[in-house]
């Protein structure tokens, strides 16, 4: 019970913080465009290869919780292979990393394990393979798929692209054709409609003749890349938070229900049971009845 109070503290007290640096990276990311500067994490490229970062649960007994996350996986996979577009998945949990090697045709980079609960190091490895997978340009769009905490009782899985750091509809394929999935996490909170009013119809510059919304002291593109690295480990980590603390949720519920049909069959076995008895003492003294009456 504790464990499951302090993870989801540690979703909640996480959100916001990740939210505004979102917020500060697509401003700087902004900036940096303007002046046409290159930073390898931002660079939008027509994409031919995705690779997917599907988290899952450690353990089972907890519902439909790691199902549901991995037939997004499936959905989400077929989407891009109807765009024709390649894909890798790196599978970040034991019970994704079963389902994945009982499937040698899909395609999987890295298999990852989680112990406990998730730290810094954790995220790290993950953040480490996606940065070489996105720099090196053997992917050209990095998407987290995890299991998003709401409450104790309700939970959905996502999708979030993690790389490159952009604008909705900015990144598309060699045709043209938009690759973003239509519920994407980070465009929620880039659109006015979510929680976070980021997107800019413009961005001032001092070129303009007035004072930019903006100003920093150091160059923008040391600013990323000072920053980028924290904005990998910090998805990495929240989407790790959210998908144990939603584990947890979903295996409190699954363990209550499995506690309140086992008192509903324990009620109707004892309901049988009796039944059984009765309907054997009620021969018995029939007998016992039939056979004084046979003596008379």
């Amino acid at each position: 019970m504790a464990d499951k109070l302090s993870t989801q503290e540690a979703v909640v007290n996480s959100r916001p913080f990740s939210e505004a640096l979102i917020d500060v990276l697509y401003s700087i990311n902004q900036q940096a465009q303007l002046e046409d500067v290159d930073i390898p994490l931002t660079d939008v490229r027509p994409v031919k290869k995705v690779a997917l970062v599907v988290i899952t649960g450690e353990r089972g007994l907890c519902g439909g919780f790691n199902n549901f996350i991995l037939r997004k996986a499936e959905t989400r996979i077929a989407e891009l292979k109807n765009l024709g577009l390649d894909y890798t998945i790196i599978s970040v949990g034991k019970k994704g990393n079963s389902y994945f090697l009982r499937r040698p045709t899909l395609s999987v980079d890295r298999f990852i394990e989680g112990e406990g609960f998730p730290t810094a190091k954790d995220s790290q490895v993950i953040a480490d393979d996606v940065f070489s997978l996105f720099v090196s340009e053997e992917v050209d769009k990095v998407e987290l798929l995890y299991t998003k905490f709401v409450s104790l009782i309700k939970s959905n899985p996502v999708i979030h692209t993690l790389l490159p750091l952009s604008s909705k509809g900015e990144i598309r394929d060699g045709n043209g054709n938009s690759v973003d999935a239509s519920e994407d996490e980070f465009f929620r909170l880039t659109s006015k409609e979510g929680k976070l009013a980021v997107e800019r119809d413009r961005v001032m510059t001092k070129r303009d003749g007035v004072l930019p919304t903006m100003e920093f002291e150091q160059d923008p593109a040391m600013i990323l890349d000072a920053l980028m690295p924290l904005y990998l480990n910090n998805q990495i980590l929240r989407a790790l938070q959210e998908s144990l603390a939603s584990e947890l949720a979903a295996r409190m519920n699954a363990m209550s229900n499995a506690t309140d049909n086992a008192i509903e069959l324990k009620k109707s076995l004892s309901n049988v049971y009796n039944r059984e008895r009765q309907s054997k003492i009620t021969n018995e003294i029939l007998e016992i009845v039939a056979g004084a009456e046979a003596l008379l």
